[in-house]
């Protein structure tokens, strides 16, 4: 019996509002087919690539639909426009019957995955993240070599020395990788084209930021950390689990990876290659959903977490981040206690805090009766408390804000 694809034909006027930021129900994305789309958002903390107008072909609203969260944007008809409404169900049909137009989706998503991460990176810290540098690699292994995390070190100075064989430090690092040799731990240093289900042991390194990427992961068991070193920081960006996919975007556009991932657990992973990964995408619709809704979920947390970076008060910063944490995990508002899979060390690297700093601001975010740390975990008794002091803070930055717009309004 066909199952056929029935998608809607929807007409706005010019000045017309399509979809509103912060809207809860986010069920449609659409596509152009006529017209011009504006994209805003209440707090523009970094310009969309290629910039806030959309032609026909441009898709919008596909982050919080395919990622069941709010609205992160305004889309308003600059002209008379017509769109393709497309329901969240009926994406798996629409990769069936029009795959260029997912790969399309994938593909821009990743683009922007690596322009916002970027934009993280600058705004977090203040630095650049030498994404395209492969000597970045050498300023990687360095890092973790300091931090005596000696797995990520020996993986790191590995793949300078292979992917930078005339590189200045090309001595210095054979000489780190022979001394901390006996204190290492690293696998799959060179990869393997034939063996797709891997495991990779507690704190090893599965690829480091600026290496050459050719394979995406799919997590069976365990969990990885994202990571990114940004003048001599770490910088958690996400935490993921069993059935999140990794990797993807060096597969994607053959450029060089643009964070580290990590084993946070001993972790199981299946590896896809990129032949592997274009005959999934003709006969595992499902595997491109996932991806969509990953990609989407991630973009939709990146938001989140450049809108962080506005915000003045460093406690204010770390309730907000804990509050984020608990919308990405849709853990409900309730008097209820939680347990996060993070500590305060994390924490500290999430809002991009010196390290003394840092220590400085959780000495104080632990003053809060509600707040402890279990196993090296933050826990809260009262999960209340922390929306109530997140939206604390972030109405205190409003009005600062509004203030001081005011204040140079008057001058």
């Amino acid at each position: 019996m066909n199952n056929p694809l029935q998608l809607s034909l929807v007409n706005f006027k010019k000045d017309s509002y399509i979809i509103v930021e912060g809207k809860q129900k986010a069920d449609y994305f659409y596509i152009i087919r006529s017209g011009t789309v504006r994209i805003s958002k209440e707090i523009e903390v970094v310009e969309e690539e290629g910039g806030n107008l959309l032609h026909p072909g441009d898709f919008f609203g596909v982050v919080s639909t395919m990622s069941s969260h709010s609205h992160i944007e305004t889309a308003r008809a600059l002209s008379d426009v017509m769109l393709i409404q497309v329901h969240r169900d009926q994406y798996g049909l629409l990769i069936e019957r029009n795959t260029p137009v997912a790969m399309k989706i994938i593909q821009q998503f990743s683009k922007k995955m690596r322009y916002l991460d970027e934009a993280l990176a600058r705004l977090t810290l203040k630095g650049n993240s030498g994404l395209d540098n492969e000597k970045h690699l050498f300023e990687v292994a360095e890092y973790y070599a300091k931090q005596s995390s000696y797995n990520q070190a020996y993986y790191a100075y590995h793949q300078y020395i292979k992917y930078c064989p005339t590189g200045e430090n090309i001595r210095v690092a054979k000489e780190r990788m022979a001394k901390i040799h006996p204190y290492a731990k690293a696998v799959y240093l060179d990869g393997s084209t034939d063996e797709f289900n891997r495991t990779y042991p507690k704190e090893t390194m599965i690829f480091s930021e600026g290496q050459p990427g050719k394979e995406l992961y799919i997590i069976q068991k365990g969990s990885v950390k994202i990571t990114k070193i940004v003048n001599n920081n770490e910088v958690m960006l996400a935490l993921l689990k069993p059935g999140d996919i990794f990797g993807e975007m060096s597969l994607l556009e053959n450029k060089p990876r643009s964070a580290s991932a990590i084993a946070h657990e001993e972790a199981v992973l299946l590896a896809v290659n990129k032949a592997n990964f274009k005959r999934m995408v003709a006969s595992q619709p499902q595997l491109i959903t996932r991806l969509t809704q990953l990609l989407s979920e991630r973009i939709w947390f990146i938001y989140k977490q450049l809108a962080n970076t506005q915000i003045s008060d460093p406690m204010g910063r770390m309730y907000d981040a804990l509050s984020i944490q608990l919308e990405k995990l849709r853990i409900p508002i309730s008097n209820k206690a939680y347990t996060f899979d993070f500590g305060p060390k994390e924490l500290v690297n999430m809002v991009g805090l010196s390290k003394g700093e840092g220590n400085q601001i959780v000495k104080q975010l632990f003053s809060n009766q509600r707040l402890k740390i279990i196993d090296n975990k933050i826990h809260i008794t009262d999960i209340e408390e922390i929306e109530k002091q997140a939206k604390y803070y972030r109405k205190m930055e409003i009005i600062a804000r509004a203030r001081k717009r005011g204040s140079v309004l008057n001058r």
